[in-house]
């Protein structure tokens, strides 16, 4: 088992957070959305931006550092559900001015940007998650030196709309990520610019979370499915079968039906075992007192997968006044130095700092 240190940082109630050296000391520092805290103690904040705020919602539903026009800071990639944006936030080099914030498409109501490198050139996309529309991917346009210049790509793969929850990897063996959407997967051609997406409608899983994990759950050789209800009860694996006939199937098998809102979700070697660890808890207040487990206790969790027998470790679990879950967009990464994967939990109960001190 591993144990973690808790430190609450600052007194911010945003759902998304990074780490990137924001002011390019050589130090890392923490970003969670209209704030970012200078390491390595996280405990002098300042201001980015203002954000939208929308009852108990702040319209910032990732926080993803790039440099997008080539000045060698970092800027910041968000959107959110009632902007009906992805954009970026500036780097102004400064502490002085506030971030300009630069807007890259209308895309419709945002579940969540989410980052892939879908065309296997190193470098990532950006394809939000929006319900109500169709898939689209954005690539940042570079220069020769491969900088970037603040300009996007814009690419629509599937005109239907995307429903809840999306993720990415090759489901079918071909060497390609494919797109897994709630309802089934999109699959990726040769050239994912040019060619045609196929869309196959395989499954259902719900209000599903994003991201959807691909991943080889039991070591059969080829990729299932980790899926959370992000708006209900419920972690589960798919598995990927063919039946007799040879046609592909996918047979559900639960992790965790007795807790709820497992929205956000990353596969991580978190205690240096060299294998994937599941690491995800619940997202608080989701839908402000309207998703069934909304008073339950919340929770981070990581799980050892086990080749499918899913084994729970508890790193913070209570009440929302004191612990932590994964709010919509969390961060893992060693922010010390000392070979530990650190774990940054942001959400509406509060940032948290959960510094990996290795295995007890």
């Amino acid at each position: 088992m591993v144990r973690f240190e808790k430190q609450r940082i600052g007194t911010v109630t945003f759902e998304a957070a990074s780490v990137c050296d924001v002011n390019q000391d050589g130090i890392l520092d923490i970003v969670c959305g209209g704030y970012w805290f200078e390491g390595p103690d996280f405990t002098k904040q300042h201001k980015i931006c203002d954000v939208q705020a929308v009852d108990d919602y702040f319209d910032d539903f990732s926080d993803f550092p790039l440099d997008i026009n080539g000045d060698g800071f970092p800027d910041i990639i968000t959107g959110g559900w009632w902007g009906n944006t992805i954009r970026w936030r500036e780097n102004p080099k400064t502490t002085s001015v506030p971030w300009r914030e630069h807007i890259i498409a209308e895309v419709g109501n945002v579940e969540r940007p989410c980052f892939h490198d879908i065309d296997g050139d190193g470098l990532v996309e950006i394809i939000p998650n929006c319900p109500g529309s169709p898939v689209m991917i954005f690539r940042l346009e570079r220069d020769a030196e491969g900088k970037g210049t603040g300009k996007f790509h814009q690419k629509t793969v599937w005109q239907g709309p995307s429903g809840h929850g999306i993720g990415f990897g090759d489901i079918n063996g071909d060497g390609r990520d494919d797109i897994i959407l709630s309802g089934g997967w999109l699959e990726a051609p040769p050239d994912p610019y040019t060619q045609e997406w196929v869309f196959h409608p395989d499954f259902n899983l719900g209000s599903a979370s994003c991201p959807i994990l691909v991943y080889d759950v039991n070591n059969d050789g080829v990729n299932d499915l980790i899926v959370g209800q992000a708006h209900g009860y419920g972690l589960d694996w798919w598995e990927q079968r063919k039946d007799d006939a040879g046609k592909r199937i996918w047979v559900k098998h639960e992790i965790d039906p007795h807790r709820s809102q497992y929205h956000d979700m990353q596969l991580v070697d978190i205690d240096n075992d060299g294998e994937l660890e599941l690491i995800t808890g619940k997202r608080y207040w989701a839908h402000c007192g309207h998703d069934p487990g909304e008073t339950d206790p919340i929770g981070l969790y990581y799980f050892k997968i086990n080749n499918g027998d899913f084994e729970r470790f508890t790193i913070d679990y209570g009440d929302p006044k004191t612990a932590s879950g994964t709010g919509i967009y969390f961060w893992v990464e060693d922010l010390d130095g000392n070979g530990w994967k650190d774990i940054v939990a942001p959400g509406k109960e509060g940032l948290y700092l959960f510094r990996n001190m290795g295995r007890t």
